[in-house]
């Protein structure tokens, strides 16, 4: 296959085709149950060095325009496979690496389960006369199974305390059942697993 994309900001093994990045787009929205935003397929294929921004954005646009990619909602702009598009990713992906193509796929699934879980577990930050109150809900599908408000000195703590809440709202859930119920061995369990995590 001819290289004929730019290649700046990509890692080794990144895709320099502009028709690899096409089926890589065909390839990623076809491989999932939801559609993605536009910034979310740019942000994927981008965080992960597998093309150049500029070529990702002309192959998205080119493929919008063929209807290859369909786009629904006005503000999300939110993209998903044609027939067409599922036809090429189907015929061609073992055109891509295989690497790429599994790091693409679960770099979006990752993306579809975090979004889930900020959606499910709400954070709010309000302003305060002395820094800012972050109220954390932990969701137990139609009613919180658990709230608690957190107060801190600045808006950068406050988005650092949703932003660690959002990564594991269920950890922080078992841990504060642990710690209040008095479990100290399930709260050393968990302690445990988060740190092997961390490493």
């Amino acid at each position: 296959m001819d290289f004929d994309a730019f290649t700046g900001g990509i890692e080794p093994g990144g895709l320099r085709s502009k028709n690899e990045i096409r089926i890589l787009i065909c390839y990623l929205l076809s491989s999932l149950d939801a559609p993605l935003s536009k910034s979310d397929i740019l942000n994927i294929i981008q965080d992960n060095g597998l093309a150049n921004y500029f070529e990702v954005t002309d192959a998205l646009a080119e493929l919008i325009e063929k209807g290859n990619v369909i786009v629904s909602g006005e503000k999300d702009e939110l993209c998903s496979a044609s027939g067409t598009a599922r036809m090429i990713a189907k015929q061609l992906d073992r055109a891509l690496p295989h690497v790429v193509r599994d790091k693409a796929v679960a770099a979006a699934i990752n993306l579809l389960a975090r979004t889930k879980r900020e959606r499910e577990n709400k954070v709010e930050i309000t302003k305060t006369e002395r820094g800012y109150n972050v109220v954390c809900h932990i969701s137990g599908g139609d009613m919180d199974l658990m709230n608690f408000t957190l107060h801190v000195p600045d808006l950068y703590q406050a988005n650092m305390v949703k932003h660690n809440f959002h990564q594991s709202p269920e950890n922080v859930y078992r841990m504060l059942l642990a710690l209040v119920t008095g479990n100290n061995e399930m709260a050393a369990d968990i302690l445990k697993d988060h740190t092997a995590a961390l490493k």
